[in-house]
């Protein structure tokens, strides 16, 4: 197994846990501090390792365990117990990272070393609570997000006005990012947790408890030789379904792993291929509303959000092959396809190059460019963004993202680009900027795909069903009258009432627009 971690959803009674699993030997369990997140915790401990099967489990309310968000430790601690006894061999020793201390205690039996019970202690004592974390219009929730964990490494526990000069090495901006997207996926339950964890952690919850102190990830290694067991050949279990709502499952094709989000049971498979750019948690309405006798799944583009970033360049005729791969891999001989944006592209694409793997498709918004706009893309519309060590990329990710809604295209700030959306929630703009955060630098590969793409000489050659449509605000709408003008036989053009994925569609709109999917898709071959 590689050393690089594989992140994997356990589902449990309450919801789903995300664990991250790299190496090869004997099995140790990591419950991840508040200070670091699952990923860079579990690359951390499997350097410090060597020769163990390292599995992260994500902490309830974080990244991907955040269905799970609760400020109830004892609850917490059920759904870890749940996860633990899925994933490895009862008596595996179990490396509980700082104020993770306090939910460890509360686990089944289990012999327990802790890494960081000093910092724990000392913040505390001292009350060292996170700013409010309730998402903002102006988005600096997560710029106090990204400076209080940071300062957590910077200063010494108990003396916070000089910098540390021993402990683990400062997180690397890298490190750092990839920690506070997962907490940010969640704001408010990551506050909860931490000042669940500090309260407890106050009232000394270690005194009697079988847990050992180890003063650093460096002496771990001598600390668990004692544990040193054959390697349990069991891989992890299937990722199940939840009862409700939306599940969560990683799934490796030949092309990479991708991840997807997923609803309803028996029937058809629906394809939900989303925008460019970003995760395809924003469409969730799209995913729930259309499951209801149908399997319904959405995916992550490779290099957006949650799927694999592999080092390539990207074309539609690429996310096609990566989608064909997708429904191979899950088994399906047929879907069906709902594209938006980049999707429609993709959708399109796919059922042109596979025609046998499509039933019928939506197409929202296809993407058709002109020329003058065309020179404009790669001047302006995709910015750099990568991690920087003070944060500075998480003002650019959410104003860049919050002009989206304003301006079309969004770096035309005047007034003849504005466009006539709303502004969305707080709530909702924190979604999108995670979205973007998740993808990284890799986020506008396959957004910037559309930009290339022919799709007036791609859609005559499409021979299967299809419905054309967008929402009368989509800035994509005039798509419909080039759709129009190309007159393919079999495709269908319809102006809908609204868009449905946007945030706070107008109920009556929604439904009735859903309701021209739900025909649609419901039509016999």
């Amino acid at each position: 197994m590689t050393r690089e971690p594989r992140p994997h959803y356990l589902t449990g009674s309450a919801g789903q846990v995300r664990i991250w699993r790299c190496g090869e030997g004997p099995d140790v369990a990591v419950l991840h501090g508040l200070t670091l997140g699952a990923e860079p915790t579990a690359a951390r401990i499997a350097a410090a390792l060597p020769g163990w099967r390292i599995t992260v489990l994500e902490l309830p309310g974080i990244g991907g365990s955040a269905g799970l968000a609760t400020e109830d430790l004892a609850a917490a601690s059920v759904s870890l117990d749940e996860a633990l006894d899925a994933c490895v061999p009862s008596g595996a020793p179990i490396i509980a990272c700082d104020l993770a201390g306090a939910i460890a205690v509360r686990l089944c039996q289990r012999p327990t070393f802790l890494v960081g019970a000093g910092a724990a202690r000392a913040w505390a004592r001292r009350g060292y609570r996170p700013p409010p974390l309730a998402p903002r219009q102006d988005g600096t929730h997560l710029t106090g997000l990204w400076a209080y964990l940071r300062d957590t490494h910077l200063f010494e526990p108990d003396e916070p006005s000089q910098p540390s000069r021993n402990g683990e090495p400062l997180p690397t901006p890298e490190e750092l990012d990839a920690t506070v997207t997962a907490a940010a996926v969640n704001p408010v339950a990551f506050e909860r947790l931490w000042l669940a964890c500090l309260s407890a952690m106050s009232e000394n919850p270690l005194n009697g408890a079988q847990i050992k102190s180890v003063a650093a990830l460096k002496d771990l290694d001598l600390a668990l030789r004692e544990f040193a067991r054959p390697t349990d050949p069991r891989p992890l279990p299937v990722t199940l379904p939840t009862e409700r709502g939306i599940w969560n499952q990683y799934v490796d094709t030949g092309r990479g792993r991708m991840h997807l989000r997923r609803a309803g049971g028996e029937g058809r498979p629906l394809l939900v291929i989303p925008t460019g750019g970003g995760s395809a948690a924003q469409f969730a309405p799209v995913v729930t509303g259309l499951a209801k006798g149908r399997q319904v799944f959405a995916v992550d583009y490779l290099g957006n959000s949650l799927s694999d970033k592999p080092d390539r360049s990207v074309t539609v005729g690429d996310l096609a092959e990566d989608m064909a791969a997708l429904i191979s891999a899950l088994g399906f001989a047929q879907v069906d396809v709902w594209g938006s944006h980049t999707g429609a592209l993709v959708g399109l694409e796919l059922a042109v190059r596979h025609p046998n793997l499509v039933g019928r498709a939506v197409l929202e918004g296809p993407v058709f460019i002109s020329p003058d706009f065309q020179e404009d893309v790669p001047k302006y519309y995709f910015p750099r963004i990568e991690p920087d060590k003070w944060g500075l990329h998480l003002p650019f990710v959410w104003n860049w993202r919050r002009d989206m809604f304003l301006y079309w295209p969004w770096y035309r700030v005047e007034h003849a680009a504005a466009r006539q959306l709303g502004l969305p929630s707080a709530e909702q703009l924190n979604l999108y900027a995670v979205g973007i955060l998740e993808s990284g630098s890799t986020y506008d590969l396959a957004y910037r795909s559309a930009f290339a793409y022919d799709t007036r000489a791609r859609m005559p050659l499409l021979r299967r069903p299809a419905l054309v449509c967008a929402g009368p605000n989509d800035m994509l709408v005039s798509g419909l009258k080039d759709t129009k003008e190309i007159n393919v036989p079999g495709i269908e053009v319809r102006e809908t009432p609204t868009t449905v994925w946007w945030p706070d569609p107008e109920p009556k709109a929604a439904a009735e627009t859903m309701a021209i999917y739900e025909e649609f898709l419901g039509r016999a071959m």
